[in-house]
This record gives C-alpha cells, sequence and structure tokens, in this order.
C-alpha cells in the first residue's frame, strides 16, 4: 500500500494533524507517513505545534522525526524549541533535539548541540557546550540539567558562569 499526496496535503491521525506540501503514507494500514516542505504538525489535545521541512512518523510506534529549521511549540509548558532535528516518543513524551539547539522559556535561554526535553517531567538535558541564560544569570558546564518546574539548574564538568546579585541589580538601576 502506497499513496502520494501532493499540493497543500493533509492527514488526521489519532492525535495529530499533519499538512505539508508533498505527502507519502505507506505500508501496511498506512503505518509510516513521510512528509516534505512547510511541514506542519498540531495536537490540540497536549498543546503542540511543530513546523519543519521533513517529517517522518510512525503511527504505531508513536514515533516523530523531523528535520530541516524545526520549531516545537508546546503550549502547556510554555515552551519554544528550536533545531535542526528533532525526534519525539509520544507515548513518553520525551524529545531529542540536535543541531544549533535553542530552547526559550520565560526568564530562560537554552543554547546547545544536543538536548532530551522530558516534558511529562518538565526538565531538560543540555550538552555540546550548553549555555543557560535565567534571569539574568549565565551557566555553562560540560552537561547542564534544568527542571522548568522547580526553576532549578545542575551543572556537571568544567563550570563556568555569571551570576549578578541582587544588590549589583539594584546599584545599576539609574
Amino acid at each position: 500500500e502506497h499513496t502520494v499526496l501532493t499540493g497543500n496535503a493533509k492527514v488526521q491521525t489519532e492525535e495529530n494533524q499533519i499538512s505539508a506540501e508533498l505527502m507519502e503514507l505507506y505500508g501496511s494500514n498506512f503505518r509510516y507517513i513521510r512528509c516534505q516542505g512547510n511541514v506542519r504538525i498540531l495536537n490540540q489535545q497536549k498543546g503542540i505545534e511543530v513546523t519543519c521541512q521533513q517529517l517522518f512518523y510512525n503511527r504505531e510506534d508513536k514515533l516523530i522525526r523531523v528535520n530541516g529549521n524545526v520549531v516545537m511549540i508546546d503550549k502547556q509548558n510554555e515552551v519554544v524549541v528550536r533545531g535542526g532535528f528533532l525526534e519525539t516518543w509520544e507515548k513518553s513524551e520525551e524529545s531529542i533535539i540536535q543541531i544549533g539547539v535553542r530552547i526559550l522559556k520565560k526568564d530562560l535561554v537554552c543554547r546547545s548541540e544536543y538536548a532530551r526535553y522530558l516534558r511529562k517531567e518538565d526538565k531538560l538535558e543540555l550538552s555540546g557546550m550548553p549555555v543557560v541564560i535565567w534571569k539574568g544569570d549565565e551557566y555553562r558546564a560540560l552537561k547542564i540539567y534544568v527542571d522548568l518546574e522547580a526553576d532549578t539548574i545542575r551543572l556537571e564538568g568544567e563550570i563556568r558562569g555569571r551570576v549578578t546579585s541582587e544588590a549589583e541589580g539594584e546599584e545599576e538601576k539609574p
């Protein structure tokens, strides 16, 4: 079984609305979906929207692989994730992001080459020259772990940073 859809193609799965310029559905019971060009995935139940250039989706294993200027907006957790490649396991709500990773949340900016986003636990694991700027403070280490819910950061290996105390911040104000 193999079907090709072109020109603003749209597919509705159990949880996701997927649209793209070119879409291939194949495998038994159309298990696999491969998309190219202006791909958009919307999961209204979880409040997640992903845009990218290429998508591979395994409907049975609930595995999503996307690449090409990836942007994931998690409205529920108020997190924006950008990178070159993203792989998500929908059952465990775990994502791996690679290549020029940027993660944004109120008062938080993260940069790295590799990140693991544990959505259920609201946690991040960053490696590959990670930098975290949180409430004006900058943290660098070999690995950085961020608990987005508890507002805590754990650093491992070659730790560097720049921390501004409240007294310094008050002095800087005119």
